[in-house]
């Protein structure tokens, strides 16, 4: 089976809606919703530590549970430097976000996708300034349209450690949702990426715990959120969701 096919069943969420990862993604979308009642979640940043630690597909997961709750949900390919969206959606990625951003112009850059009511923005042809190109006016300009498209718009950006892509970025979305691995990131970098989102006055909405298993200590219904301000270490409260299963391709 090809790389591409793979990753296109990583999406499990669609695949197999009766798993308990799937069931994770639905109490992790239900979470969300309530978060923070007052100042309503639109636009959210889904990055991890490092590499390999499964935001993107912990991306594309969640954004399907939440079409299939009857949102409008676009996904965004951020990831400029390795994106995956168009693989595990069987989409081309002829055209997309860099597409627009470099026309100065906002073409028909969606692409509809196998599930109803979420849309893909692919990240179209690899630039050689990424960082440039997610802190420019039209990408604030951007994330202000595609807002007032859709009820959530979720962008996948590269691993806080690695580029400065999801730093830039981040402050101009209304949270971000952390992505680490369990036995894959270290502590140190985990805190490092937290204090990084928080020192760019980004807002952590909280932690996906992923590839969890069975006896580690995290049941499938380990939720919680906040709204930390320190730099300090991550407390159970920070711990948005512990998905268990497969979830870590894609970056």
């Amino acid at each position: 089976m090809s790389q591409a096919k793979n990753r296109h069943r990583s999406l499990i969420v669609y695949h197999d809606p009766r798993s308990p990862v799937s069931e994770a993604f639905r109490t992790l979308r239900t979470n969300l919703e309530f978060v923070s009642p007052d100042r309503p979640v639109r636009s959210m940043l889904v990055t991890s530590a490092g590499p390999s630690e499964g935001k993107s597909t912990v991306a594309a997961n969640l954004a399907i549970s939440l079409a299939q709750a009857g949102r409008r949900v676009i996904l965004v390919d951020a990831d400029m430097r390795r994106p995956v969206q168009h693989d595990l959606f069987s989409l081309p990625n002829v055209t997309g976000l860099t597409t627009g951003l470099v026309r100065g112009t906002m073409p028909d850059i969606y692409q509809n996708t196998f599930v109803p009511r979420l849309s893909l923005i692919t990240s179209g042809p690899i630039p050689p300034n990424p960082s440039e190109l997610l802190g420019s006016s039209m990408m604030s300009a951007l994330v202000g349209t595609l807002s007032s498209e859709a009820d959530l718009v979720i962008y996948d950006a590269p691993p806080v450690m690695a580029v400065t892509d999801a730093i830039v970025l981040a402050p101009k979305l209304d949270g971000v949702l952390l992505v680490l691995r369990l036995g894959v990131t270290a502590k140190d970098a985990a805190m490092r990426a937290k204090q990084l989102l928080l020192g760019a006055r980004s807002r952590l909405l909280g932690v996906v715990l992923n590839q969890v298993r069975p006896g580690h200590g995290y049941g499938y219904y380990y939720y919680y959120y906040y709204e930390g301000e320190s730099g300090g270490e991550f407390s159970d409260e920070e711990l948005t969701a512990a998905v268990n299963g497969n979830t870590a391709g894609g970056g």
